[in-house]
């Protein structure tokens, strides 16, 4: 139960990272942290065997350093790279290709949205909660995409499948 209470408060900040990402182009560092904080709390809780959690360390360290090395380039933005490895570590070897996957799609058709709506409507009529990313030159809300990832591949996460099983989703 307590796992479950934990999976639903990574996937909640997981959302508010995206909104907060569409409202102001950034992520919050305190999120970041606590979305990997979190998953030190669900490992400790999980009963879920060392090496299988190792796992889920491996990955997450993997994720860090391609997440910073696309950073260095200028592909993702700051946030994005801390809350990528953060997610990655509750996604762990099973869903980490998935969500790369759903990210990487919903990342792709946020942009096209984005780019259609900057060429056929003045950024003025976006409403001030989500205009910053309709801004001329304003990046894309990459963590809109990280939450959508985690949602999608999270039934696939020993850590997660327990909660999307229990709504009803299987994978």
């Amino acid at each position: 139960m307590v796992l479950m209470i934990l999976a639903a408060l990574f996937l909640s900040l997981c959302v508010v990272a995206a909104l907060f990402d569409v409202n102001q182009l950034k992520i919050p560092n305190w999120l970041n942290l606590t979305l990997a904080g979190l998953f030190v709390s669900a490992a400790a809780v999980s009963g879920l065997p060392l090496e299988i959690l190792g796992g889920h360390l491996i990955a997450g360290g993997l994720a860090f350093v391609i997440a910073f090395g696309l950073f260095a380039f200028r592909i993702f933005g700051g946030g994005d790279a801390k809350m990528i490895p953060a997610v990655v570590l509750w996604m762990g070897p099973a869903a980490a290709f998935p969500f790369v996957y759903y990210m990487a799609l919903v990342g792709g058709a946020c942009a096209l949205v984005i780019l259609m709506v900057r060429r056929t409507t003045p950024a003025e009529l976006i409403p001030g909660f989500m205009r910053a990313p309709f801004e001329e030159k304003a990046g894309v809300p990459y963590g809109v995409a990280i939450a959508a990832g985690a949602l999608l591949a999270g039934v696939k996460s020993p850590l997660l499948a327990d909660l999307f099983r229990v709504a009803g989703f299987t994978g």
